[in-house]
This record gives C-alpha cells, structure tokens and sequence, in this order.
C-alpha cells in the first residue's frame, strides 16, 4: 500500500477515541485503589459532565453563528469528550458494583473477622505456582475458583463469588470443574483485583464433585504436550517450547528465565501478542488457500484464535495478548495508521470496561504500549529502509524496536537496568519464533489424533525452541548485556531520551544522503549568519584585513576613516539604478582614497 496511505485519506492520525482511552484508564485506576469508596460520586461526577458538554455545544455554536462545516468541526470536539466521560462513567459503575460485592457478598463477613473457614469451591482455573521470597518457588500454588458455599460459626452461607486460592504442593493437581473442600483464611484481596477474597488454604483439596469444563481438557492436553517435550528434547527447548506454545512454564529452567530476562527477552517465555498474530495470520491464509470469502476467512481465523486460547488457558493475560495481537496484525497488514490506531484504543476501551482491574497491570500496561509501538513506527520504520533491503528482513527489524521504544520507560520501573543487546537478540530470536509457535501449535491436536507424527513436527519445533534459548544464553553472556539504570522518575526520563535519541539515529544511519544535505544547509546558514554578523558589525565577509588610513578632519584633527573597503572598493559605493550601472570615475577616486586593502601574511 502507498506511504501516503498510512495516515488516512487526510493525512492525519485519527486521535478521536485517544480522550476515551486515557479518561477510562484512569477512571478505572481509581476505582479500583485509591477512590474505591468514591465510585458512586464519580460516576454522578463523569455523566454530568457528559451532559455538560452536549449541552454547550449547540449553545456555543449558536452564539459563535456558526454554520455548515464550521459548526461540524465545533461538534467534533465536545462529542468526543462527551463520550470520553459517559465511559469512564460506565466504568466508575463497574468498580462501584464490584466494591459492592465485596462489601455485601457471601465472603464479606468472613473476611472481615479473619477467622478460619470450611468452604467449599468450583476450581475455575489452571494451578500456577507462586514464587516464594526465596525464589524458589517451591511449595505453594494459586488457582482461580469460584464459591459454592462457606461454614462459618456453625452456618452455612452460600452465594456467588470469585476468589483466589493459596495452598500448599497438593494443589497442583485440582482440575477446572472439580469441586473441593478445604479450609483456610479468607483475605482482602489486593488492590485491582477483581476475586472478593484470596484464600490461604491450611489445608489440601478434598474433591465432593466433578463436572464437565472445557478447560480441563486443555489442561489434559497440555500437560502431554509438555511430557512429550520433556522425553523427546534437551532440558533448554524441553522447557521454552510449552511456554512458547501453550504457556506453560513450570519447567523452564531458571538461568534460561534469567538469561531471558538480561537480554529482554521475557515475553518470549509465554505466550504473547506476537504468538496470537501468527496463529491469526496462520488461520487467515490457510482460509484464503482454500478459497474462502474474506467474511467466512476472517470468521474461521477468529474461531481458531478463540480454540488457541482456550488450549492455552482463557486467563487475562492471554485474551490480553490475543487482543493486541489482533490490533498488531492489523496495523502491520493494511497499513492505515489511523483505523489501527482506533482498533487498539477501542480495544484497549473493551478491556477495560469489561476488567477495571486491567489498569493497575504492569503486563497490560506493557502490551498496550508494545502495539501502540506498532501501530504509529513499524511501518514507517520499515519504510525508511533502502529497496535493496528485504521487506521482511526489514520488518523483522522495525516492529522489535518500535515495541522496545515505546515499552523501554516502563521496563525500567519494573527492571532497572539496560539491555544493549535486547534488539538484536530479539531479532535474531524472531527468526525462529514463527516454526515454533505454528509447528508447536499443530502438534497439539497431532500427537492426540496421529502420535506417529508427532515427533517430526517436535524435532523441528525444539530445534527452533533450542535456536532462541541458545541465542538468549549467548547475548545474556557478552559483556555489559545488563548495565544498571536509574529508577524511579529519572530512570524514566533518561529512558524516554534514550528512545528518542535511538530513533533519531535510527533514521540518520538509514538516511545518509539526507544527513549530509541537512550538514550542509546548516553549514550554509551557519556561514551566511557569521557574514551578516560581520557586516552589521562594520567588517567586510570575505576573509581579507582593512587596514584604514587617517585623514584630516573639518577641525583638524585625525580621525578613522568610517567605511572599510574590503577586497573591491566597488562594494562600499551606493547602489546606481539600472541593470548594468558602473560607478563614475570620481567616485573611484573617492573609494580609493578611503582606504587601503591587503592579504594577510601567510
């Protein structure tokens, strides 16, 4: 598509929905830490506001006299933040209902007291474990449940609620649509989340029932995915393939994790929206090669998206990452910088809307900012490359530093430190990310339907897998691949030039004609200043020294002659209209006799 393009058919991004964004984002992050008392009042607060702003606009424009395109140009504005508020009101809603439960739901009570309770619970999610103090990460696991019914005081309280459970090694085995009994604490949840109460279980799981649950079978699924790994490759891919693949990272090694982390190489450990854009874009030409219309290929690509995040587990960070997954395969294969821009903010809106808990998360912060990084520099830094250059050798350059530019501020609140080497080693890792994900994803299903296939596509895949782990050991290994960084505000400051700064010589090593014509225009008008300042100055430009002469005053005395003469003595004498007018011979004479001009000595 034509550069032009990439800005819409007026050459401007579309910003109209960037008030929503921040309005909802930041509505949503005070909802739900310091103003969670408060929802109630913000929400009057916000649709006042709305309402303000659509009623003083036909006001303003009837008093302005305002027609035609001009009076649509002054609707544009208070529309927009007038919509902008309406949603950060319907999400000061949410966190005011949310807060609600808490306070009135069947976990309150128990909460409050902080004594210990029989309860009874539907394990809704996948067991993680949670990393100790220590980090050893040993011994204790989180699972995602939902409340059936608690005993308390000699009663039993049933209700609905979601909360988290915290226990010990037994927990590892509970499956999604088991119901167990255990024992516990339950605890205000953290600020953000949206459970009512995480349990410390002092007890294991006892199970009373199970049901049918779809993400049971993925978990079933995965786990022979991962034993299949563990006996067929090297304990490097053995344990980056599932993580890269289906998510899980239980058996990644840690100096591999932490050689990953050095070299900024962390969303390469699970899955993310790089992952989620290849399977998409999988989906999409596989429909388009079996001659499907674009509605029926963008609904078969959409379906096997949906069956790849339920094999991977349907938690937040996952729909997050299929999310902006989807708005980056947008942005990267239409070109049009303004409808993907609006695709990510209406994106980023729905999210939010649907989980005010998603704005205080550093990883939703971060995906949000890696496709925002997409979105407005890829392209244009795909396009800064010379023809000679391969498209797709140049993409797989732009779209890692236009991710690592708008991301790095943020990384280094959370990891103060830099990673010189993170763009090259995410480059070179990009290479191989492609036939891990596809070639792993297939054989999911294959080692289920046809095992005898399944080794071929894992030899391939761990091979690839064992290219990234490889190529993170060996640039987590160089010198100064992990420099210390400010933190705090002036990490984020320095951060922030730094990226600019990169940019800047990003398009200078790519531009050189261009660098030298603006070197030597500055040149240019650096010379021409100097000349105009030497002539306002009384001296005349050209490099040569006026030595002046005295003569006799009207008083008799003898004073400096006034006008320097420079190299040609024709350049003091009044301009004579006409094109071609020479100066008279007694006005040569006069010149002359002014003063005199010589070479400096050598």
């Amino acid at each position: 598509m034509a550069e032009g393009s990439d800005h819409g058919d007026d050459g401007r991004l579309d910003v109209r929905l960037v008030p929503a964004v921040i309005v909802v984002w930041a509505t949503a992050l005070a909802g739900t830490t310091f103003l969670r008392e408060s929802g109630a009042a913000l929400t009057a607060l916000l649709s006042a506001g709305a309402a303000a702003l659509l009623l003083a606009g036909p006001v303003r424009r009837k008093a302005r006299g305002m027609r035609g395109k001009q009076a649509g140009r002054g609707r544009t504005l208070p529309v927009t933040l007038a919509v902008a508020c309406l949603l950060g009101a319907a999400v000061a809603l949410h966190c005011t209902v949310d807060a609600a439960k808490r306070e009135s739901g069947p976990l309150a009570a128990a909460v409050s007291e902080g004594n210990p309770v029989v309860i009874q619970v539907r394990v809704a999610g996948i067991p993680a474990p949670v990393p100790a103090p220590g980090g050893s990460g040993e011994g204790r696991w989180m699972v995602q449940a939902e409340l059936e019914n608690l005993t308390a005081h000699g009663s039993i309280v049933s209700g609905t609620a979601t909360l988290t459970v915290l226990g010990n090694g037994a927990w590892k085995d509970v499956r999604p649509g088991q119901s167990v009994r255990t024992t516990g604490i339950p605890k205000e949840p953290r600020p953000g989340e949206p459970d009512a109460a995480t349990l410390s279980a002092s007890t294991g799981p006892t199970q009373v029932g199970s049901a049918f649950d779809p993400k049971d079978s993925a978990a079933r699924a995965r786990e022979r995915f991962s034993q299949s790994a563990a006996e067929l490759l090297e304990p490097d891919p053995a344990g980056l393939l599932p993580g890269m693949v289906v998510g899980d990272t239980s058996t990644l090694p840690a100096s591999l994790k932490a050689a990953m982390e050095t070299c900024g190489m962390t969303h390469l450990t699970a899955v993310s929206g790089s992952n989620c854009s290849l399977i998409l874009a999988g989906f999409i030409l596989l429909a388009r090669s079996l001659r499907l219309s674009r509605p029926l290929a963008a609904i078969a690509a959409v379906l096997g998206l949906a069956a790849f995040v339920l094999l991977v587990g349907p938690d937040p960070s996952v729909l997050r990452a299929s999310v902006m997954g989807f708005v980056g395969l947008v942005a990267l294969t239409t070109g049009q910088r303004g409808r993907s821009l609006s695709f990510l903010c209406l994106a980023t809106t729905a999210l939010l809307l649907i989980s005010p808990g998603l704005a205080v998360s550093f990883g939703f912060l971060l995906s949000v900012l890696a496709t925002l990084g997409i979105v407005l520099l890829a392209r244009r830094l795909t396009s800064w490359f010379p023809p000679w250059v391969p498209r797709w050798l140049a993409a797989g350059v732009s779209v890692p530093l236009s991710a690592q530019l708008a991301c790095g501020p943020v990384i280094v609140l959370v990891q103060p430190q830099l990673s010189p080497y993170a763009l090259a080693a995410n480059v070179v890792a990009g290479i191989f990310v492609a036939p891990v994900t596809i070639l792993g994803t297939l054989a999911v299903p294959v080692s289920a339907l046809v095992p005898g296939l399944a080794p071929v596509l894992f030899f391939v895949a761990g091979n690839a897998a064992a290219a990234v782990a490889a190529t993170a050991r060996y640039f987590a290994g160089l010198p100064g691949s992990g420099l210390p960084w400010a933190d705090g505000p002036v990490g984020v400051s320095a951060m922030v030039l730094l990226s600019a700064l990169t940019l800047l010589g990003t398009w200078a090593a790519l531009h050189p004609t261009g660098v030298m014509v603006g070197v030597r225009g500055l040149h240019q008008r650096l010379v021409r200043s100097l000349q105009d300042r030497e002539v306002r100055n009384g001296a005349r430009p050209g490099g040569s020294i006026t030595f002046h002469r005295k003569r006799r005053s009207k008083h008799g005395r003898l004073e400096s002659c006034k006008h320097p003469s420079g190299r040609n003595p024709q350049w003091l004498l009044p301009k004579i209209p006409g094109p071609r007018a020479r100066p008279g011979p007694r006005a040569l004479r006069r010149t002359a006799s002014a003063g005199v001009t010589r070479r400096p000595p050598r």
